[in-house]
Formats: structure tokens, sequence, C-alpha cells
């Protein structure tokens, strides 16, 4: 952000409580953490649950911030410390929506091209490479992390500087309307939807109303201009484009993940899918990446229309983990070429995007075994996927999962957490430790479905998988830990590994 005191009082609709000593000076970033201020940026004080932000307005501004944006009024000995430094104080109604309103305000800076990522499964790891791969020609900022709500999003329109060319903007939601309120702040010119799952089943009661709230990013894509980037190997994509109406908007469309098919009518004009798919010793894929459709002149300008047909196909080496993983990257790609980067430095790019933490990524534990911390989130799909991940790795020793609770699921929470149980029984695990409440019926699920009972464990705690591993891990073991992230166990993971 690069917005003067009075710009923000005008984009936001605040009042000076303390105005600054110059009013044309620019504030250049914003933080809603008063340590980790840096000089010249713009303190956001925020009413949370347990923290109330207005506590440390003054630490903000020995910091260095030159403002801060409040909702309630400050005693006059931080009134007084910010008119000797000469920051700006600023009133607002709520501060939430006005960070909102700056980004709004912003946005209108920007010359970036916004791409939309949306999804139930893959939308921050499609996001990253998505990410890497538009680096590798453009100035490029993206989402931090998966600060992708009604907050995250404004500031990761906030972190974008006025020279950057591409914007990656990843947007979940708990209900509808969510993503179309980020739309209209961030205006995305390309959307992404990874697939639609059942997160969220509990606020939005079925897959279909899931698919309609994700379909909001494709209906707020421009007509005529806008590009869509959907899943050819998701049931729900012909919903999707319906319900958007991209054809009669005539919104372009490529496809990814499902290899065309000869003599098909009605194909998108673009096509990206992967041939020859394997997975070396630690699940990590290769495969050949397939391009169709697309401008084979990479030192043109690219253009909309004007496509060549012919087929356009480069290796690709994953550093990630699991088959799944295949379907983000033909997203990543997708983009990348629709945006005119080759096909080497999109492979390029695809092989060195890392995980995430807490995201599948790899840790080693003291003696020598693997973790796979995928501890972040989890719905039924992407347990499924991580086990898949499990039993396709080559492991010397006991396949050990520890699974916790699957939260939003509603009405779908037993069927889901059994679903996940049969998964497991029929994958290649040794050892079930399963963690909380609900994981029970994960436990339930794996014994109806033929697992051993002698090797199910069912505990109420982080102390108690602990406890159960520490001592019985060997150097060639290798050990899943997933639950959704209230359930906490990236601690385990990590306490493992440390």
């Amino acid at each position: 952000m690069r917005l003067n005191a009075k710009q923000i009082v005008q984009a936001t609709g605040g009042q000076f409580l303390a105005e600054p000593i110059d009013a044309a000076e620019v504030l250049i970033g914003v933080t809603l953490d008063s340590r980790d201020v840096s000089a010249g940026d713009l303190y956001v004080a925020i009413q949370g649950e347990r923290v109330d932000g207005h506590a440390f307005v003054d630490a903000a501004l020995r910091a260095g911030a030159r403002g801060a944006l409040v909702s309630e009024p400050l005693d006059e000995k931080c009134l007084l410390l910010a008119r000797e430094l000469g920051a700006a104080v600023i009133q607002v109604p709520n501060t939430e929506h006005a960070v909102a309103d700056l980004a709004r305000e912003w946005r209108s800076h920007l010359s970036a091209n916004v791409v939309a990522v949306t999804g139930s499964v893959g939308k921050t790891t499609t996001k990253n490479l998505t990410r890497d791969v538009l680096a590798s020609t453009f100035r490029t900022c993206a989402t931090r992390g998966n600060q992708n709500n009604e907050l995250g999003g404004p500031l990761t329109l906030l972190a974008a500087e006025p020279t950057d060319e591409a914007v990656v903007m990843e947007m979940g939601m708990d209900g509808p309307g969510q993503i179309r309120f980020l739309c209209r702040m961030a205006r995305p010119a390309w959307g992404v939807v990874t697939n639609v799952g059942e997160s969220h089943l509990e606020m939005l009661g079925s897959q279909e109303n899931i698919a309609r709230a994700k379909a909001e990013l494709l209906e707020e894509l421009p007509d005529g201009t806008g590009r869509a980037f959907l899943n050819g190997a998701d049931a729900f994509t012909p919903f999707l484009a319906e319900t958007a109406r991209l054809d009669a908007r005539n919104v372009s469309v490529c496809a990814y993940n499902a290899k065309p098919e000869a003599g098909q009518e009605g194909a998108p004009a673009q096509q990206v899918w992967a041939e020859d798919v394997a997975l070396d010793a630690e699940g990590r894929p290769a495969f050949t990446l397939c391009f169709r459709g697309f401008r084979a002149d990479t030192d043109a300008a690219p253009t909309l229309f004007d496509m060549e047909p012919d087929t356009e196909r480069v290796p690709v080496k994953l550093a990630l983990s699991g088959a799944h993983n295949v379907a983000n990257a033909l997203a990543a790609a997708a983009v990348g070429r629709a945006a005119g980067i080759g096909p080497q430095a999109i492979a390029e790019a695809l092989g060195s995007s890392v995980a995430e933490a807490g995201r599948q990524e790899m840790l080693r534990g003291r003696e020598g075994f693997l973790i796979i911390n995928d501890a972040y989130n989890a719905s039924p799909d992407s347990m499924r996927a991580s086990l898949a991940l499990l039993s396709s790795m080559e492991v010397a020793g006991v396949r050990w999962v520890v699974l916790g609770d699957m939260g939003e699921l509603g009405a779908g929470e037993e069927a889901g957490h059994l679903s996940v149980g049969r998964s497991v029984a029929e994958g290649k695990v040794d050892q079930l430790i399963c963690v909380g409440r609900l994981a029970r019926l994960i436990a339930e699920g794996a014994r109806k479905a033929g697992m051993d009972e002698a090797a199910i464990t069912c505990v109420g705690s982080i102390g108690g998988a602990l406890e159960r591993l520490e001592g019985t891990l060997g150097p060639d073991d290798v050990v899943l830990v997933k639950a959704s992230n209230f359930m906490g166990l990236t601690r385990l993971a990590e306490g493992l590994a440390s």
C-alpha cells in the first residue's frame, strides 16, 4: 500500500483523532500486529476474541508506525504520543471493514492482473504453484499462507506493490457471498477452481450449494475478457460453467487435468493435461506436461485468440509429494501458459516449488523416521489424498497414521469420518492412532472394513498419541499426521521432529 493519511480517511470514511504532521506523507504498509511493525506502516487495531489491538497502539507507534486505524477512543496519553511523533490516528466504525475499504481503494492504483484461486481442496498448494510459475517471468505478489478470508484477502491486495504485474489471491469461504465480496474488492480477471468437495457441508448443506458458492468467482470474472481455469476431472465443472454462464458471457475456458478425447465436441480451445505419471519412493510425481491450444510463439506477446492447436510437451518432476498434486500443478501450468510463459520455464518453476509447513511437509525425527506433517487442515477428500500418498511410498519399516477430528462437515460428519476409516483399512497402513471424539468414528470405519483391532489405538489428546509413539518408532518408519487445524496435531508432528 502507498496511501497518505488523507486518502486513508477518504477511503474508510474515518476521522482524525490525531492529525499527522505531514498529511502528504505516504504510509507504505499495513500490519495488524504491533510486533511486526516496520517504519512507515499503518497499524490496524483489531478487536479479537482474546486480544484487543487497541491496547498496543502506543507500542506500534513507538516501533515506527506512521499511522493507526482504530474503532475505539484512545486515552489522551496515547494520542499525545501520536502528536509528538507526528503520526496519524484515524477512527472508523469498524477496523476490519476499513481494511477492506483500503484494499478496494488500493486496487484502483494497481495495474496487476489478479488471478483468484478457490476450491474445496488444494487451493493453497495451487496458489503457491501458480505464484511460483508466474514469478518466473513477472513481478508477483500472492496470498501469504492461507490468509484467504474477508480479512486476509484485503491484506493480500494491500501487500501488492505498484510495480507488481500479477497478484495471486487465494479465496476461501464459510458461506455464500464471501467469495463474491472478495471478488468485488479484488476484481480478478482470471479465476481457478480446483474442485468441489465436502468441506463446509456444515454451513452449506450440500455439495451443490458448495459449488454455487465457488461459482461466485466465475460469475464475477469480466464478460468478454475473463478467463476461467477449470478442473476437467471434477464432476461439478459443467455445473460451475453453467451456473456462471461462461459461454453466454464469452468468458474463455481452459480445461486442465483431463486428457482430450479425439473428436471431442464442445471442448475448450485450451487444454492442459499430464501423461505418463509416475511416483518415486517418496511419492513425488514425475510426468509429461501437455498443452494444447496455446500460442506456440512464446517470444511474442500472448493474446486471447489466434492460438495454435499444436500440442506441446515437457517433462516435469515435482518436489511436492502425492499424485493429487499433479492436478494442482496442471492448474498452475495452465495459468502460466495463458500468461505467455514457455513450457520449459513452467516445468522448472513447478519443480522448484516446495510445500508449506503443515501441508504434506516432510520432516525427520531424531531416530531417522520420516514424518509427513499434513495437519494444517482436513476433509474426507484431503484425508484420502494423504492416505494415497502414504500407500504410494516405498517404506521399509512401519506405516503409522495419526488422524484427528475433521470439522465443518455438518450432517455428513459421521459418514465422512467412517469413510476415512474405510480408506485406512483399504490402504497400506500398519498402525492407526485416532485422536479426538470424532476420530473414534475413523477407528470404527477401519474396524468395520477389516483392519485388525490390535493395529488401532484411540486416544483423547496429543499427549496420548505421543505416549503411544515414543520408543516404538524405528528409523525406517513413516508417520502421517493429519487433522483439521483446530486439533493442533501440528504440535505432535513438530514434537516428533524435535
